[in-house]
């Protein structure tokens, strides 16, 4: 692992994600999370969606292989003493998140830099577990992080201007085009505009005006959107969005953010989102 490489700490499909962007743009990166199992699992779901986009012509078999071995896997965060950058990516739980940042404050450089890809959760109280709240900083990505070209650049109450630039910088590195917030604020730019959006398409759902399908469909017609709200929703995952909400209701006191019961009864069913094939739509495995 070279020492100016890339930590990414979390092998959900948002760490997967991030690690195979980085990757894919020259540099060398490990996935950790709590035991190598996890993040073996990330880097052959990373490997299955090489191979088929070889398999599509979209990538020759060469590339596949270079792009897999600069990720490497690891079942702890001692990886983080030879990174120039670490990304967390795990449970949106500040307890969790809190404590990932003590531990990788411990074993990095003091110049290394500790990012969040957190979608709402305070960069200062994770700041305030580490003794350089003046090199933590948010990079959010979206998803998929491969394809998605924005990310969200967020200082805490204390990250220094060189910390904001120098995360904007690697963003750009990675082929993104960042956006910087001036100062904290719960979910940032899209999460907070887009947070009401979803949660009005799902109450349109919830109170019988329209089926899923139709609103999606008036959506992309009518407000020329890519992506209909509940198809989103179910990219993004329905316990994350709830999870989003939840955070924003707390911090804001706003009922504009407050999330429909029908939510709950999804997520208590199981209903996800694709990433479990089930949502407010249906999704055949690999697709």
């Amino acid at each position: 692992m070279a020492r100016n490489g890339v930590l990414v700490v979390g092998a959900g499909n948002m760490g997967a994600g991030i690690a195979q962007l980085c990757a894919q743009q020259g540099f060398e990166v490990v996935i950790a999370d709590i035991s190598l199992e996890l993040s073996d699992k990330a880097k052959a779901r990373i490997e299955k969606g090489l191979r088929k986009r070889v398999e599509q012509g979209k990538l020759d078999a060469a590339q596949k292989d270079a792009i897999l071995s600069r990720i490497q896997t690891a079942g702890d965060l001692g990886p983080a003493a030879v990174c120039r950058f670490v990304i967390e990516s795990v449970i949106e739980d500040i307890a969790i998140k809190r404590k990932v940042f003590a531990e990788l404050d411990n074993l990095s450089p003091p110049e290394t830099i500790l990012a969040t890809n957190t979608t709402s959760l305070s960069i200062s109280a994770m700041a305030e577990a580490t003794r350089r709240p003046e090199r933590v900083v948010q990079m959010h990505f979206f998803n998929p992080p491969v394809i998605m070209k924005l990310v969200e650049i967020m200082p805490g109450k204390k990250t220094s201007r060189e910390t904001v630039e120098a995360a904007a910088e690697f963003a750009r590195q990675l082929g993104k085009d960042p956006v910087v917030c001036k100062n904290e604020a719960p979910a940032g730019i899209v999460s907070r505009v887009l947070g009401q959006l979803l949660n009005e398409a799902t109450w349109l759902v919830a109170s019988g005006v329209a089926d899923p399908q139709d609103i999606d469909k008036a959506m992309k017609l009518g407000a020329n959107h890519p992506m209909g709200p509940l198809e989103l929703i179910d990219l993004i995952g329905l316990d994350v969005h709830r999870a989003k909400m939840q955070t924003l209701s707390a911090f804001l006191n706003d009922p504009r953010y407050r999330h429909p019961d029908l939510l709950d009864r999804m997520i208590a069913e199981g209903r996800l989102g694709k990433k479990v094939g089930k949502g407010f739509y249906t999704y055949e495995e690999g697709k």
